[in-house]
């Protein structure tokens, strides 16, 4: 096993603290833990912005000031040795006692990053001084026969919950002013990159660096120190999970200035510490309320916070916890059924400054109109071998929508467009994919759900997914599905609500889908207010009747009669109006009207309409088979209707748009 040393860059609060106790605390002997050994040439002038502290003097000479405790002397003694010779003494101490093992844990801020040279490991190089401690360290392990690992981790919290703590206790030693670079948020992202620039130089197959959020190491300490340890290859021991309070050997001399939370406490706080003997004391964890304080945040902390927040979005999508977020799994067993789906880029904006982003830190304003009121319109579209089906009708009735919700400074039909292109160019999508296209009515100044305050325009969404027409998310078009009838919710009429405005309140369209979900079966059938059927919750409708049938031939259609209800209490979908088009040309006989349920019960053939699951037969209605003789098959019009329209998506190209070539 080789010697693994630790570097966790992290901004100067108390968890970072705690966390180094933590592995300090980790198997007797096994663990040497040195505390920011780059402090003190940071402090010197490399970089520290001017920065003071009332212990510099002592600290750069390496003397305990004047009236301090004659017991601490030799913490300012220790402080004179440079990093490298510090990992050397923890090295030769390792190789001493025969620990070939051994873990050394760096607890380092972020903002000391710039004095260390991440292609080598070892601190840039200051003078012969530390070079000598470099080269010695180096020739030790190369005469021991050992390996030395070198691993990173970045301790990451939320910028408020940092830059809040920064008037605290520890207020005066900075003046409650402190600077944007000490902060050192803004340096984990430039951690990040240099950890990952130098894995790519050594092309590394390793994981050399762990991001965690300090907030679930908080949350759960015995769970997130197992799979810490795990990642960093080191053997976990309960005994991470507290310490003794007051001061510790590994503390700096500057401790007494900033732990004063750290030091009133005596390990994580376990939420099921009967499982361990001798358990923290809830009141002395280090998340004891305590330390969870409601402070308001100085305006002269905002700029730091707005350069900070970006770069904590980020980090925080590279840890463990955001990766296993979910906290249930899709009836299909995957939370992705292509997976490449998990890292899609979006398109999300305000007119004239959208831009494309991973799906995972795309967000919009919760002032946004959709959030507030779900006071938007929406399209879905299906993009096939290199063409946009039916672009140009989705976006006819995306802005029909848009105008009788009375929506201003919108995006144009050239910008959506075009926003359209770059967002599947970006994903490489010219097959089998769907988007969703929203479109709301912005972001607001104030919460209100008054139109006058939407400043700023329309705010669009695309989000592009590798979509089957048949998978988890849609229908099987070949077996078919099985529906049942709503129980409360009705379909609005025009007076109420017009469902011709395609727009965001879908409340109405998923209660009846959670009825579907329950009852087990795919959709819900929507009734109007007068009992007649509208569509599913989800879909648009269509039974075929065969007058004067006494058999049905699976080769013919003659005497059929395809009916669909009327458009009142529904909408008139893209999909169903292109379905009555190819009819027509098929010559099938067409009824547009009300259609009462026992006529669907009756049915020869029931099947459903729409763009992303195309046409699905229905085999089942509230447990009564559909189909001659309840044969519960594909009908023969629902069949050749099926191949009608794909047959139009290959060869109309005028009803599709064409994707650019990418490049």
């Amino acid at each position: 096993m080789p010697i693994t040393i630790i570097h966790c860059w992290s901004s100067p609060r108390s968890r970072s603290t705690a966390l180094l106790y933590s592995f300090e605390a980790r198997n007797d002997g096994q663990t040497i833990a040195l505390d920011e050994p780059l402090y003190r040439r940071w402090l010197s002038g490399a970089g520290s912005c001017g920065i003071s502290r009332p212990y510099a003097t002592p600290f750069l000479e390496g003397l305990a000031p004047d009236g301090s405790d004659d017991s601490d002397a030799w913490r300012w003694e220790r402080e004179k040795q440079c990093f490298n010779e510090r990992i050397y003494h923890a090295v030769k101490s390792f190789v001493e006692k025969g620990h070939e093992d051994g873990c050394v844990f760096l607890k380092q801020m972020a903002k000391f990053s710039h004095l260390f040279d991440f292609e080598t490991n070892w601190e840039t190089d200051l003078d012969d001084n530390s070079r000598q401690w470099k080269d010695l360290c180096l020739q030790l392990v190369s005469d021991s026969n050992i390996d030395i690992k070198h691993r990173h981790l970045l301790l990451i919290r939320d910028p408020i919950s940092v830059l809040s703590s920064w008037m605290g206790k520890s207020g005066d030693v900075h003046g409650n002013n402190p600077h944007p670079d000490e902060v050192g948020i803004t340096q984990l992202f430039d951690v990040y990159s240099k950890v990952v620039g130098a894995s790519m130089n050594r092309s590394s197959e390793e994981e050399d660096l762990i991001v965690l959020d300090s907030d679930d190491l908080a949350d759960n300490p015995r769970k997130i120190l197992q799979e810490l340890c795990a990642s960093l290859r080191v053997e976990y021991t309960d005994s991470m999970l507290k310490w003794s309070a007051g001061p510790h050997k590994c503390d700096g001399p500057w401790a007494k200035w900033w732990y004063h939370d750290v030091w009133e406490s005596e390990g994580w706080d376990i939420v099921d510490a009967d499982e361990i003997s001798d358990e923290v004391n809830s009141s002395s964890g280090i998340n004891h309320p305590r330390t969870q304080r409601y402070r308001a945040v100085p305006p002269t902390l905002l700029p730091t916070l707005r350069m900070s927040i970006n770069a904590y979005n980020f980090l925080q999508t590279l840890t463990s916890t955001h990766r296993h977020r979910a906290l249930s799994t899709p009836p299909s067993g995957t939370l992705y059924e292509d997976p490449r789906n998990e890292h899609l880029l979006v398109f999300v904006g305000r007119k004239g400054k959208g831009r494309i982003i991973p799906r995972d830190m795309a967000a919009i304003s919760p002032f946004d109109s959709s959030v507030q009121g779900g006071d938007a319109t929406w399209e879905g579209i299906r993009i096939y071998d290199g063409k946009i089906f039916h672009l140009d009708r989705h976006l006819d009735r995306l802005f029909r929508s848009a105008r009788a919700l009375g929506f201003e400074n919108m995006h144009t039909r050239a910008e959506i467009t075009e926003a359209i292109f770059r967002v599947l160019a970006a994903n490489g999508m010219r097959d089998g994919a769907h988007l969703r296209l929203t479109l709301t009515r912005g972001e607001k100044c104030t919460s209100s759900m008054n139109p006058i305050f939407n400043v700023y325009g329309t705010t669009l969404i695309i989000l592009p997914e590798w979509k089957p027409t048949e998978g988890a998310t849609t229908y099987d078009n070949t077996k078919g599905i099985e529906l049942i009838t709503a129980g409360t919710c009705r379909r609005s009429p025009p007076s109420t609500l017009d469902n011709k405005i395609h727009h965001n309140n879908l409340i109405q369209n998923i209660l009846p889908k959670i009825q579907a979900n329950l009852a087990g079966v795919a959709d819900s059938i929507m009734l109007d207010v007068e009992g007649f059927v509208a569509e599913t919750n989800a879909t648009n409708l269509f039974l075929v009747r065969y007058d004067g049938a006494s058999e049905i031939s699976h080769v013919s259609y003659e005497g059929a009669v395809l009916v669909t209800p009327s458009a009142d209490h529904c909408l008139p979908g893209i999909t169903r109006g292109t379905v009555l088009l190819l009819a027509r040309e098929l010559g099938i006989k067409i009824e547009e009207r009300r259609v009462s349920l026992s006529e669907f019960y009756s049915a020869d053939e029931v099947f459903t309409t729409g763009t992303m699951g195309e046409l699905t037969p229905v085999t089942k209605i509230d447990g009564r088979s559909i189909g001659w003789r309840s044969t519960m098959k594909r009908g023969v019009v629902t069949e050749l209707l099926q191949k009608a329209y794909k047959d139009a998506i290959a060869t109309r190209d005028d009803w599709s748009t064409m994707i650019p070539l990418f490049s």
